[in-house]
């Protein structure tokens, strides 16, 4: 049964020609093509060739795809992420600031309706990450694992500052009150921890979608 699977490979390798990725792309169908072997193990060589176009789409039409995938870069997609988590962070920032600077009662009601729901936007913030993985694995495959990687960790550093200016009371604990908690702060080290895993996971489900 290896016969249909090199042959789909081979053509894939011709209609790449000099590609920048055609190696990582190559690997990236091998790996779907020899879970497709597993599950399809009872069909004869024709069958089993149909079934994996069928699947997968021609060698043609998927070397014309990637060769029109190149207009979005891995530099483009990492700013893009690391901008908006700044954002976000940012955003937060602002609101802090401007609720222990000023008394605004409208300002005021914003901040006690965010302070009284921190759950929900930490499960928020984490399928911003799950989507930050997805985005990366449907849109560069097997070559996206070190991109996530480094989008990730350049991610990470907003995170990191304002627990370590938080830790050292550069910024004042009663700022964040009342979510500043023994229980909440447990819950902050617990979810960041689990940020990656969760961008992995979300990267996986992305590489199958763009198959």
């Amino acid at each position: 049964m290896e016969r249909p699977k090199n042959r789909f490979l081979a053509e894939l390798a011709e209609g790449l020609g000099n590609h920048t990725d055609k190696k990582s792309i190559l690997l990236e169908y091998e790996t779907h093509i020899d879970e497709i072997l597993i599950e399809s193990s009872h069909m004869n060589e024709e069958e089993l060739t149909n079934h994996i176009v069928t699947r997968l789409g021609s060698p043609s039409e998927i070397a014309e795809l990637w060769k029109d995938e190149l207009s979005v870069t891995p530099s483009n997609m990492k700013w893009l992420f690391i901008l908006l988590n700044i954002l976000f962070f940012g955003g937060g920032s602002v609101l802090t600031l401007a609720h222990n600077l000023f008394e605004w009662e409208w300002l005021t009601n914003i901040w006690d309706h965010l302070t009284s729901i921190p759950i929900i936007i930490a499960f928020l913030y984490m399928f911003f990450w799950a989507l930050l993985g997805y985005e990366i694995g449907k849109g560069f495959g097997q070559r996206g694992r070190t991109l996530l990687r480094k989008t990730f960790l350049l991610s990470l550093i907003p995170n990191l500052v304002l627990m370590i200016l938080t830790v050292f009371h550069i910024i004042p604990h009663a700022w964040f009150a009342p979510l500043l908690t023994k229980s909440f702060i447990i819950a902050c080290i617990i979810f960041t921890i689990t940020l990656y895993p969760i961008s992995w996971l979300g990267y996986r489900w992305g590489r199958k979608a763009s198959i």
